[in-house]
């Protein structure tokens, strides 16, 4: 028994001395929290998305309290009530917040292109680009196996007639679906814009309308009746510079007079 005694106590002494030790380092070298974090990260919608352009709410509400100057606006998904409180809880000046709706920039819809294989493997987008670049005759175009779809925390997008579809009234502008996209054919526009661009495909015209008669064919109609200057044929693609872009009084001439339709005027979110 005494020998028991004898080798256990030591390491009971030895014990208790290193949790006090530890107590002690916890008190002294503990890094104190801002008091502000736990209401500032209250504030924060939690989606975790990374359109503020930090790791997460967490990271952004770190950055609010530690880094002078960030800026209150950031949080798209919450809008200007998020940016309100958090204005509010910093004592600093309230900034509106731009909201952004996500663009399915692809209108190759079941009528308007073909598959050029039958995929049969996992029902995800990222494997066929994988095994096959694209299961459809566009290689620029929506896979249609809802990648997007499954990722959007939002419930914002669904798969119509072969090709992801966004409904902006339910998109809060996080940009998942924009890193999800394989082929990268989602993009997010502030919620004031309203005409897109529904392509692409950066072949020649002749290429193009092979493969989807709604693709853009590079004809620069677009660019020529603008009256803003605000669209340019780039790699044989309409691009819109959404700063010149005022959406013009008819709200669209260069939608309306689109040759293949791939110019379209989206409805608008409810933010």
């Amino acid at each position: 028994m005494n020998e028991i005694l004898t080798a256990v106590i030591p390491v009971v002494i030895i014990g208790i001395i290193c949790g006090a030790m530890l107590v002690v380092a916890s008190k002294l070298m503990a890094v104190k929290e801002d008091e502000r974090l736990p209401k500032i990260r209250e504030c924060l919608p939690g989606a975790n998305c990374g359109a503020c352009g930090f790791a997460g709410c967490d990271g952004y509400a770190k950055a609010l309290c530690e880094t002078e100057g960030t800026a209150t606006n950031l949080c798209v998904p919450g809008g200007d009530g998020v940016s309100r409180q958090l204005s509010e809880l910093l004592g600093v000046e309230f900034a509106d917040v731009v909201e952004k709706v996500a663009v399915v920039h692809c209108a190759g819809d079941c009528e308007h292109t073909k598959d050029k294989v039958d995929y049969i493997g996992m029902n995800s987008c990222a494997a066929a680009k994988l095994v096959f670049g694209s299961k459809g005759s566009c290689a620029y175009g929506c896979l249609g196996l809802g990648d997007c779809a499954k990722a959007c925390p939002s419930e914002a997008i669904c798969l119509k007639n072969g090709i992801a579809h966004i409904d902006t009234r339910r998109c809060t502008g996080c940009g998942i679906c924009t890193r999800t996209c394989p082929n990268q054919i989602i993009s997010l526009v502030d919620d004031v814009e309203r005409v897109v661009v529904t392509c692409s495909n950066k072949d020649k015209g002749a290429v193009t309308r092979k493969v989807c008669s709604n693709g853009c064919i590079g004809c620069k109609k677009c660019e020529r009746i603008c009256p803003n200057d605000a669209i340019k044929v780039t790699d044989n693609l309409a691009v819109i510079d959404h700063s010149k872009c005022q959406n013009c009084e008819s709200f669209g001439i260069c939608a309306e007079n689109c040759t293949t339709g791939c110019l379209l005027i989206q409805e608008g979110g409810q933010h």
